[in-house]
């Protein structure tokens, strides 16, 4: 099984380069990259890669901007294996990463998703263990090795805090292309996800081998979106929704965690002195509303 790596593209170039090379340094060879270009202004990154010759890798540039979440969708569109990533374009695969993850395939491959071990770097890949990463691996599930969830544990468990990282995850090609990536959600679209597979009777593959690197820096969406509120009104939304879904369903722990989203109050209620800092009323109103608004 060749792992189909995807690379969405808009960023700094450095930052590129250290993402493409951490792919040609896999152990296991056994893998294709199809960068898509969302029109970045430099094409010296796209120029970088298509010198690099290695037939494994295509480059793609979208004829107009399309955005985070519509760039995911084509790349899921161009996904051609059975298993993808959506690697970030700032990330880096240590080289186990794809020997790994074909591992954890083989040994559940009924598996909707599998989160590899992952740890954090900084912008200048300085090794990093901000508050954000500090609290997901509070939430995240205890155990050794690789162990597999499903059903309403799952989603009580991410619902409480989203202990997984994105740019990481492996997904089931068929269960992307199912549900979709969802077009009104452009930061907290991959917990949508989660919980559509999840709902779906998907399960989710755990494992505790660091084999990736996820680069955490102040320029990253969910950075910039805090301050101002446009994050956690996603988040609402979502929540909301997801309070009626798992209702239905029966799940009533899920669903009591979508109606307290405890972790979501807390991180929106860290941001309002950056909005106070930056005299941005409307963000200011948007992040109480989300601490103390009732779902």
């Amino acid at each position: 099984m060749t792992l189909d790596i995807m690379m969405p593209f808009y960023g700094r170039f450095d930052h590129f380069q250290a993402a493409v090379e951490s792919v040609l340094a896999q152990s296991d060879p056994d893998w294709t990259l199809t960068i898509v270009d969302d029109v970045y202004p430099d094409l010296a990154p796209g120029e970088w890669a298509v010198a690099l010759g290695d037939p494994r890798i295509t480059y793609l540039r979208n004829e107009v901007n399309l955005r985070p979440s519509k760039n995911y969708r084509k790349c899921v569109s161009l996904m051609t294996g059975e298993f993808s990533v959506i690697m970030g374009c700032d990330d880096v695969m240590l080289p186990n990463y794809v020997r790994r993850v074909r591992e954890l395939i083989a040994e559940h491959p009924d598996a909707s998703i599998i989160q590899p071990g992952v740890s954090v770097i900084d912008e200048h890949g300085t090794p990093s263990s901000p508050l954000a990463d500090r609290i997901k691996a509070m939430y995240r599930f205890s155990g050794t090795g690789a162990r597999e969830y499903r059903g309403e544990q799952l989603a009580t468990s991410l619902l409480r805090g989203n202990w997984t990282y994105f740019p990481s995850l492996v997904w089931r090609v068929e269960a992307l292309r199912k549900h979709q990536f969802r077009l009104d959600l452009d930061v907290v679209q991959d917990l949508a996800m989660l919980l559509e597979i999840t709902k779906d009777g998907g399960s989710l593959v755990l494992d505790d081998e660091i084999c990736f690197a996820y680069r955490r820096h102040s320029q990253s969406v969910s950075a910039v979106t805090g301050p101002d509120g446009s994050k956690f009104r996603q988040e609402r939304t979502l929540f909301a929704e997801a309070r009626r879904d798992l209702t239905a369903l029966g799940w009533k722990r899920a669903a009591r965690a979508a109606a307290n989203h405890w972790t979501s109050r807390a991180n929106a209620l860290s941001e309002l002195p950056a909005a106070l800092r930056s005299r941005n009323a409307a963000g200011r109103r948007a992040l109480l509303e989300h601490v103390f608004a009732r779902v």
